[in-house]
């Protein structure tokens, strides 16, 4: 994993926005290592199940997918998502039996597929996809604003279930 810098005190918007979400999606790959198999699905909040190391990543891919190329680049989900008609809400973090390397990978494919999909359009560019937030379509801006938010409230999860497992706590690299 190499270690990503904060964005540049005095960087333009763009740079400043993407380089806060790479900061942030760093930190989860960064908060996964070093975790066993049976660390990575372990259920260490009674009352939410399916927050597991490994189930936090496939959710962060998801979410990746699903804001950058079903909504931003407005790509038809043609069944490749987690989520069907009438099932679990949470269908994506049914992970026990994918191993947390796979997912990580999965998800830094996920990652670098946004950072290319929107690398040429303009922060007012709006969302194409069915999915636009609240029947209106966001800008660009508005979504790398939401993802930086939706994956640093989940590294903080990460961060706290890492210490609950193993005592780890930080953002420095575990081994």
């Amino acid at each position: 994993m190499t270690e990503v810098q904060r964005p540049p005190l005095s960087a333009d918007e763009r740079t400043q926005l993407t380089g806060w979400l790479d900061l942030q999606r760093s930190f989860v790959r960064m908060k996964c290592t070093g975790l066993s198999e049976e660390d990575a699905h372990r259920k260490v909040l009674p009352t939410s199940p399916l927050m597991t190391p490994a189930g936090l990543v496939a959710h962060l891919r998801w979410v990746e997918y699903s804001w950058f190329q079903l909504n931003v680049m407005g790509v038809p989900d043609t069944g490749q998502t987690p989520w069907t008609e009438g099932g679990h809400v949470d269908a994506e973090m049914f992970v026990d039996d994918v191993p947390i390397a796979q997912l990580l990978d999965e998800y830094d494919a996920e990652c670098a597929r946004s950072n290319a999909s929107i690398a040429d359009l303009p922060l007012d560019a709006l969302e194409k996809g069915k999915y636009a937030a609240r029947g209106e379509a966001a800008s660009l801006r508005y979504v790398l604003c939401h993802m930086i938010e939706e994956t640093a409230r989940h590294v903080g999860h990460l961060d706290i279930i890492r210490e609950l497992i193993d005592g780890a706590t930080g953002y420095t690299k575990l081994e």
